[in-house]
């Protein structure tokens, strides 16, 4: 039993004691600015046309499934309402970070385990240079930027998703959509829509970043690190919605 929860408890502490150093290393020199404005146009600008079509659609599938149950009690014009709290509270931030996951969790984890194979980690530790400051440190706060802002825009993309369906299938006016929609807003919803991503995006880069660095076992070792990645990645966004959720549910209780 203890030799089954050796291996998941190891890579555990590994993560984590990858996340102090990366941490840490936010505020050491040498910062490698230009590495992070590297990654923030690769992770951040490049997912930008994924974003888009995913906010798109999923506003205007909702848009068309919660319209037909409210038509049926009158309230059609609420359908504003229910697109923008259910995108801003949950399916924004879960699904642009399900996308990111899959995009650059796995990127990340096959370009460094592709360095790790070839030796050029090991390289860059001879010649004084740390790894995790220069790979790993610039990757975390490209996404910790960059997932709060596409999330932005996915949300705001769903909202105009919705709209349109809402118009062609069920006659909305633009008005009463765009009012109901920013009405229904709170700034419990705009805190819990930024940082429920911004959460997410230390899984996304870490999770990714500390399978690349463990990679053995040549280019196979590679493709099996990348696979690991996007799935325990995918599956801990998942879990920490849920925890993050229950917490704001329990605070809006409280107040």
């Amino acid at each position: 039993m203890l030799d089954v929860l050796k291996g998941p408890v190891q890579a555990v502490q590994g993560f984590f004691e990858l996340t102090g150093r990366a941490i840490r290393n936010v505020i050491a020199k040498p910062l490698y600015l230009n590495d992070i404005f590297l990654q923030m146009d690769s992770i951040g600008v490049g997912s930008i046309p994924i974003v888009l079509l995913t906010g798109t659609f999923t506003g205007g599938i909702m848009a068309l499934q919660l319209g037909r149950e409210l038509q049926q009690y009158g309230q059609t014009d609420q359908t504003g309402t229910a697109v923008s709290i259910i995108l801003v509270r949950e399916l924004g931030p879960v699904l642009t970070a399900v996308m990111m996951a899959g995009r650059n969790s796995s990127g990340i984890a096959s370009e460094l385990g592709s360095m790790k194979v070839t030796e050029q980690i090991d390289a860059m530790r001879a010649l004084g240079t740390d790894p995790v400051k220069k790979l790993v440190t610039p990757r975390m706060l490209a996404t910790n930027i960059m997932l709060p802002c596409l999330t932005v825009i996915d949300d705001f993309i769903g909202m105009v998703g919705g709209w349109v369906i809402g118009m062609i299938v069920y006659n909305l006016q633009s008005l009463r959509y765009w009012t109901t929609t920013w009405q229904a807003l709170g700034w419990s919803d705009v805190v819990q829509g930024l940082l429920k991503p911004f959460v997410f995006s230390f899984v996304i880069s870490l999770v990714g970043c500390y399978f690349g660095l463990n990679t053995t076992g040549g280019t196979q070792g590679v493709g099996r690190s990348t696979t690991q990645a996007v799935v325990v990645a995918a599956v801990s966004i998942f879990v920490i919605d849920l925890f993050l959720g229950k917490i704001f549910v329990s605070g809006q209780r409280g107040l």
